[in-house]
């Protein structure tokens, strides 16, 4: 499968070209493309990963149909035979990397849930023993299953800046009390359905974030849902607390990255091709274990 760094289709209506996806308007609904491109620290990469596309419109997909129960979502179809005819012209580049989804008012809010302690959270909960002003308890290390899984909501950032975690009292600020709560409960839902699943599968989803819309005054899931992108997977027989877990997804890209010292900042370094290799390869085996 070639890399897809950035797709031009002439006839379709290009609305945005994001870190990772173009996003097309047809009529009312949209296209929502995903390249290969990669993003780390908020800044795209040169160099795209093979399958990447594939593999996280596939999982979406995935997660989208298994969690239709509790959430309805903006998937329409990932098969471009079944969308406008106008798409199949574009059939050799879109192929297997599409969604066609219902058009909805997104929610401008990260709805983050953490089953472990990683990344940002451990570092916050280093420095005051909380994360997002939710008091933990003392003596957890790096790594740490908690005891119940927590949400942290983030403000969405622009291209180019980070995303901040806030507490969910400022969340219930932004958008409202009832819609606040009603995030935090489908958010908790997904996850640990999402999390007993991949146990079962040898995977642990130590987090994870959620995008939500408005269709109709009717809050639904939107954008991409548990990739290597937005989530964190670990190998469960290689799990160990008290220490960094060997990453399934995009944190094996970021600790190639700090362990090079880049300063963070656009341009971007190119990536290696034993990375680019073996990133692509983690995101096809999570993938693999997962669907089937």
């Amino acid at each position: 499968m070639d890399v897809i760094l950035k797709t031009e289709c002439s006839d379709l209506n290009l609305i945005n070209r994001g870190k990772v996806r173009d996003i097309y308007e047809i009529d009312d609904k949209l296209l929502i493309v995903t390249t290969d491109r990669i993003s780390a620290f908020d800044v795209i990469l040169p160099n795209g990963i093979p399958n990447k596309g594939y593999v996280l419109t596939k999982l979406s997909e995935f997660w989208f149909n298994m969690m239709k129960d509790i959430i309805d979502n903006h998937l329409i179809t990932t098969n471009i035979d079944e969308m406008p005819e106008i798409v199949s012209k574009y059939k050799d580049i879109l192929a297997n990397r599409s969604m066609l989804v219902k058009k909805a008012k997104p929610v401008l809010i990260e709805c983050v849930v953490r089953g472990y302690l990683s990344g940002s959270a451990w570092k916050e909960y280093k420095n005051n023993g909380s994360v997002c002003s939710i008091k933990l308890p003392s003596g957890l290390k790096e790594s740490s299953r908690l005891e119940k899984p927590i949400f942290t909501p983030a403000t969405k950032a622009e291209m180019g800046e980070h995303d901040e975690n806030i507490p969910f009292e400022k969340m219930i600020d932004l958008v409202g009390e009832e819609t606040a709560y009603t995030l935090k409960d489908y958010s908790l839902k997904v996850y640990e359905r999402a999390s007993h699943y991949a146990e079962k599968k040898g995977i642990i989803i130590a987090d994870t974030k959620m995008e939500f819309g408005y269709i109709n005054d009717k809050i639904i899931l939107i954008d991409e849902l548990l990739t290597p992108d937005s989530s964190r997977f670990w190998y469960i027989k290689e799990y160990r607390e008290g220490y960094p877990a060997p990453s399934m997804d995009k944190q094996f890209v970021r600790d190639y990255l700090e362990k090079i010292n880049w300063n963070k900042k656009p341009p971007a370094p190119k990536l290696p091709d034993d990375i680019v290799r073996k990133t692509s390869e983690k995101y096809l085996e999570i993938m693999d274990r997962l669907i089937n």
